[in-house]
């Protein structure tokens, strides 16, 4: 049963890694998922992998920065995920990143419930993701924060143990932003726009929004039953992602195939998001994306939201629109409105932006 509640859990939260803690041998009902959306279907096709882009040829001579948006586009179209490596990111703050909030996960539970969140911004220490009442659950928990603009972060929010997690969390977040730049740069070109198109749809210097979810997936005594979390595209501009940097986890689905991301070492997965496939009129497509849950060993991940400022509408870029490609999302809509159907219903595939296409005929496969 659907609930449009967002003050409140319709249940009460019992943090997934208490569940992985107690030495069950069995999984809960709630995070049992139809035998259709188990974690079936892999693919260890080797012709099947996500592609690397090297950012280092980005600003290089012009036939290398040519075939760099090239590749991006490529990329785009065909997977609508892809790793970059040469990303000028500091491997430094990286490695903090990832080591601070995992100290944070391993805090005691009542350190960590002292920021428990609300599903009316998302902020802070959670274990589900919608507010229907009696939902199938994903087993893992997170950490939520709004990082830009500035003036939109909860600083209340923001642990202050480990001591270093704030001032590292700022590193972070400043410099993936600078990274968002170049790539929404690089996105903009690859479609035969201007260099700053889809910065200014998204807001420009001063609008452009950031979010990030600390992810931590526990371990599991049957991950062939469940979900780390379930099938979804992002509902926003594009995700940066920080693999964990020794366990596997993240599927992207190909056709009827799920391919499992295999990380290169120093990159970021880097995945299209329902409003760029809006902007694009369809051309660059969101892809639908899972965490498997693992019996042996836990899982980290952080993932970057890059998204346009939530009051804009956002609606195809003029320059896609024509006679011989009319325009798949007639209606604008902002990012705000947009978003509120995963924060109610939680992931569900591909349901949401298929559901604004203004043409019936079905997408083709990724």
């Amino acid at each position: 049963m659907a609930s449009s509640n967002l003050l409140e859990w319709p249940e009460a939260i019992v943090p997934v890694q208490t569940l992985s803690g107690s030495g069950m041998s069995t999984v809960p009902q709630k995070y049992i998922k139809p035998p259709s959306e188990r974690p079936s279907g892999s693919t260890n096709d080797p012709n099947l992998r996500i592609p690397v882009i090297d950012l280092a040829c980005f600003s290089n001579a012009p036939d290398h920065h040519q075939a760099l948006l090239e590749a991006v586009a490529d990329a785009c179209k065909d997977w609508g995920f892809f790793q970059v490596v040469n990303h000028d990111v500091d491997i430094e703050v990286v490695k903090r990143m990832r080591g601070a909030w995992r100290e944070f996960f391993d805090l005691p539970m009542e350190e960590k419930k002292v920021y428990a969140n609300l599903p009316v911004t998302y902020e802070g220490y959670g274990s589900r993701l919608g507010v229907e009442k009696e939902a199938i659950l994903d087993w893992s928990d997170y950490y939520f924060l709004n990082l830009f603009p500035r003036d939109i972060r909860n600083l209340d929010k923001w642990p202050k143990i480990p001591t270093d997690l704030r001032e590292t969390t700022e590193k972070y977040a400043c410099q993936l932003i600078s990274l968002c730049q170049v790539l929404l740069k690089a996105m903009s070109s690859s479609l035969g726009l201007e260099e700053d198109y889809l910065h200014s749809a998204f807001g420009g210097s001063d609008g452009i929004s950031a979010t990030m979810r600390a992810n931590y997936y526990p371990r599991c005594p049957q991950p062939e039953l469940t979900l780390g979390l379930s099938s979804h595209s992002d509902p926003g501009g594009f995700t940066l992602l920080l693999t964990d940097d020794n366990v596997e986890g993240t599927q992207v689905r190909k056709g009827d195939s799920w391919v499992t991301v295999q990380p290169v070492p120093g990159s970021f997965l880097v995945n299209i998001g329902d409003q760029i496939q809006i902007l694009s009129n369809g051309r660059y497509r969101s892809v639908e994306h899972r965490a498997l849950a693992n019996a042996d060993k836990d899982r980290h991940t952080v993932a970057f939201f890059c998204n346009p400022r939530g009051d804009l509408p956002i609606a195809p870029a003029s320059e896609l629109v024509g006679p011989e490609s009319p325009a798949l999302y007639q209606k604008a809509i902002t990012f705000n409105d947009y978003r509120k159907c995963m924060r109610t219903k939680g992931p569900t595939g591909r349901t949401q932006v298929q559901s604004i296409s203004s043409t019936m005929q079905p997408e083709p496969a990724a």
